[in-house]
């Protein structure tokens, strides 16, 4: 079975494929608007200790650790 890694254990530069979202309803709603779903890809473009960037469909974002930590690659 495959270990679990979120986005911030995993290497910047490379495109991973979101497997699960551990968040509130609410937040994953957001998400969701964002294009941030089970199935889709999502590109580590640079993460540092409290925060990290994303690719989400053509669109570039700022996610804290906390979220960081809840998408599931």
């Amino acid at each position: 079975m495959e270990d679990k890694k979120t986005l911030m254990d995993v290497e910047p530069g490379m495109t991973y494929t979101i497997k699960e979202i551990n968040t509130d309803d609410e937040m994953n709603a957001f998400l969701f608007r964002l294009g941030c779903y089970t199935g889709e890809p999502i590109t580590l473009i640079s993460k540092k200790k409290k925060s990290c960037i994303v690719v989400i469909k053509d669109g570039r974002y700022n996610l804290d650790s906390l979220l960081s930590n809840a998408i599931i690659v």
